[in-house]
């Protein structure tokens, strides 16, 4: 699996998953849309997720949950992070946390909103203008090796939310001898990138062994957003600050 990180860990997405007994939900964290940090592109949006995850016993529990995001002009970003819940809940899943960055200060805060604190540090190493990964589906995309157990399909272009959308598939095949199972695992990654946007609009990871996961960007609104998004709300008291190291 080639995983596709955001600024920060997704961790309150999979405590529920961990909860059941799915030890292998950190690793499905890495599967992220990634709001990249550019200006003159102001949107927003709202991220819906569906994950399902294989247990130790076969049996496979479906959770979801929603996220709002947006970009302003200066180029500034805000991810939320929900509770998964149970596909049959109807109520909004509780908010955990809320990650802010700002690409001109490279000040990237973290807002806890159950007991209103917040922390910050400066980063070092600015995130890049395009979605980190090895692969996604812009038409200058960097590509992964071919090879005969891995291959890349060009899915076209499409139009979702107004926008026109590229997208690309990767399929690796592990072998049965070497796949853990005594059975031939097939894992897809599948992108849709926006290049007006410069964000995937869609992400699916599937892994027969571990689960599945769709993000979709929906509600798509190409304007400035409120700029107290941006801004650590009254009230909230800081919890430390601190700054990435070089690596």
């Amino acid at each position: 699996m080639h995983a596709r990180f955001s600024l920060i860990a997704v961790s309150g997405l999979v405590l529920l998953a961990i909860a059941t007994g799915a030890p292998w939900a950190w690793a499905q964290a890495g599967v992220d849309i990634f709001v990249t940090p550019v200006p003159n592109l102001p949107f927003t949006g709202v991220i819906n997720v569906a994950r399902s995850f294989v247990q130790r016993d076969g049996s496979i529990v479906n959770v979801k949950t929603i996220r709002d995001i947006g970009r302003d002009g200066r180029g500034r970003i805000y991810n939320e992070s929900r509770m998964l819940v149970p596909v049959a809940n109807t109520k909004t899943p509780q908010l955990m946390q809320i990650h802010q960055y700002d690409p001109q200060t490279r000040i990237s805060t973290i807002l806890n909103p159950e007991d209103r604190t917040f922390s910050t540090r400066t980063v070092s190493h600015p995130p890049s203008t395009v979605p980190p990964a090895l692969l996604y589906a812009a038409p200058m995309g960097n590509s992964l090796p071919q090879s005969e157990f891995t291959k890349e399909e060009d899915l076209g272009i499409h139009d979702m939310e107004g926008l026109p959308v590229h997208g690309v598939r990767e399929t690796q095949t592990i072998p049965a001898e070497n796949g853990g199972t005594g059975k031939e695992i097939v894992i897809t990654d599948e992108y849709w990138y926006s290049d007006d946007l410069r964000i995937n609009l869609i992400v699916k990871h599937s892994d027969p062994r571990t689960g599945s996961v769709t993000m979709t960007v929906t509600q798509v609104i190409r304007t400035e957003p409120d700029s107290a998004r941006f801004e650590i709300p009254d009230g909230y008291k800081p919890t430390g600050t601190g700054r990435e190291t070089d690596k």
